[in-house]
């Protein structure tokens, strides 16, 4: 693991929390003022996250969702967003989400509502056609995100400039190749990914890879571990193998999958350290990780 210098916001932090105890120290009776930490970070999204919160089915946000016919989309093949119902908090950041290799929308609908009860708008696609390969995928994520931003009526929710991608199997492929494309995205989280190309040093956005060990279809030996081996190693970067999981277990509810994705996608496109928690020190082994790989601390 690498031990990298403190970040300007890791040391405003600290200044601040300096300034706050010589003020208790010195008498003065007061301690930070309500919503400064908000004001450091106006990303800051909900409550203060919990393991509960973020293992939990539905987060602190109550949720709305709109469907995108595929006779309205340009470049992709529709979907359904799901957003926060409030406008009190601002715009939030945005993800959009590609299924696999003859997968429709369907496949992965259930991250839909999972991420944005945590302070996402989230963009569930379907593909032009089932069969279309990674590359293909990752056009129509970055032209769903395009959408979002640019002409749907939920536009005016979206922060344009804190965007991530997702996708399961040759999503997750197409996911790393919509990174490539747009290095401005804030954070990749490739699901059971499957691409031919193996390498990827050109990629800048922070990428947590989701493999699993039981996967037959794109085994972690020639798709998840060489795609993390190949991102730079001053790249935010992580590996995630899910223990006694197939390639299919981004089809369905996964707690593990839901935990480490809002986590990552909190970190980087909310910038919101308080769930560097859950990614730093790297989690160990358990009944649900086979294996974790990061670098830490973050820096982004």
């Amino acid at each position: 693991m690498h031990t990298l210098p403190p970040t300007r916001h890791r040391i405003r932090r600290s200044l601040g929390a300096a300034l706050a105890s010589f003020a208790v120290v010195a008498g003065l009776g007061f301690g930070p003022a309500p919503g400064a930490h908000a004001a450091d970070n106006p990303y800051e999204r909900g409550p203060a996250p919990t393991n509960a919160s973020i293992e939990a089915v539905r987060g602190h946000y109550a949720v709305s969702q709109s469907t995108v016919s595929s006779l309205s989309a340009t470049g992709f093949g529709g979907g359904t967003i799901y957003y926060p119902t409030t406008t009190a908090d601002g715009t939030f950041g945005a993800v959009a989400i590609s299924p696999g290799y003859t997968g429709t929308q369907s496949s992965i609908a259930w991250l839909g509502p999972r991420l944005a009860s945590q302070g996402f708008v989230v963009f569930t696609i379907d593909t032009l056609t089932t069969v279309d390969q990674p590359d293909s995928r990752g056009r129509q994520l970055l032209a769903a995100l395009d959408h979002l931003t640019r002409v749907s009526p939920l536009r005016t929710r979206v922060d344009s400039t804190r965007l991530g991608v997702m996708g399961h199997s040759m999503g997750g492929g197409g996911s790393l190749e919509a990174a490539k494309s747009r290095p401005s995205l804030r954070a990749a989280v490739p699901l059971t990914p499957w691409n031919l190309d193996k390498t990827w040093p050109e990629l800048r956005t922070p990428t947590l890879i989701v493999g699993a060990d039981g996967d037959s279809i794109a085994p972690v030996s020639s798709h998840s571990e060489p795609f993390y081996e190949s991102l730079p190693s001053s790249l935010d970067r992580a590996y995630l193998e899910l223990n006694g999981a197939s390639h299919f277990a981004p089809n369905s509810s996964n707690t593990t999958i839901a935990k480490y994705s809002v986590s990552w996608l909190k970190r980087f496109i909310d910038d919101d350290t308080r769930y560097e928690q859950f990614l730093c020190p790297l989690p160990r082994p358990s009944l649900t990780i086979e294996e974790y790989r990061g670098n830490c601390p973050h820096t982004s």
